[in-house]
């Protein structure tokens, strides 16, 4: 028996619904990061594929970096992703947050 093994899923669903797999994330190396390819990172880690510090290590994010993605993600799904709109829904959010 292997006590410390963790078992994690093969695929997730990943932000458009569809199944998700390592080989399907953004590589490794990636420098330009769309509203898609942050989605799949945090479907990746929210559904189990990969630890945070894998993520962290395998794309060299900081911490609030990811959570910051995280976050946008939780309160306005993939268009809170937009570094175009992140002021405009940050407000929304603090609106909400008032009433």
């Amino acid at each position: 028996m292997i006590e410390n093994q963790k078992i994690r899923p093969a695929k997730v669903i990943g932000p458009l619904g569809e199944p998700l797999t390592v080989e399907d994330l953004p590589k490794p190396n990636t420098k330009r990061w769309v509203v898609r390819r942050k989605a799949e990172v945090v479907a990746a880690v929210n559904g189990g594929l990969l630890t945070l510090d894998e993520v962290l290590d395998r794309y060299g994010l900081t911490i609030e970096e990811f959570a910051s993605w995280q976050r946008a993600v939780d309160r306005s799904g993939m268009q809170g992703l937009r570094v175009t709109r992140i002021q405009h829904y940050r407000d929304l959010y603090e609106r909400q947050l008032k009433y």
